[in-house]
């Protein structure tokens, strides 16, 4: 992936408050936590980095509500109990996914929640991950 971002030289790369929060607590908890923290410093300087804000709390709620309509039990009392994270897909990742809908921006990852979600909301999507 580091590779394939180093092309893009002229091409804006962006990430979410949500992404560099995960990354920050993946490298507090690592054996390296020094070392890991500053190459998530590094990785991020310079880049844009979207806060959630009242328009992206309206879109993770419709597309939360949506998904788990789409996903979730049929019976309306049993969705009302339903975690999201039940139905295959991380909190986190809905927020990403908010953040990009609302600025018409290109999902990067592997990650199978991605797809899942985009069966329920059309996201850009892309997986620069080579193949074995």
């Amino acid at each position: 992936m580091l590779n394939h971002m180093r092309e893009l030289t002229d091409a804006p790369i962006f990430t979410s408050v949500i992404v560099q929060g995960e990354l920050m607590f993946m490298a507090h908890r690592s054996e390296r936590k020094g070392e890991n923290l500053a190459r998530v410093q590094l990785f991020l300087r310079g880049m844009t980095i979207y806060s959630v804000d009242y328009i992206t709390a309206n879109i993770y709620g419709n597309l939360k509500a949506d998904i788990l309509e789409y996903y979730g039990p049929k019976e309306k009392k049993e969705r009302r109990k339903t975690r999201i994270e039940a139905l295959g897909i991380s909190d986190n990742d809905l927020w990403i996914a908010a953040i990009a809908l609302q600025h018409s921006l290109i999902i990067v990852s592997a990650d199978s929640d991605f797809q899942r979600i985009s069966a329920v909301r059309e996201l850009q999507l892309e997986s620069w991950e080579s193949s074995p």
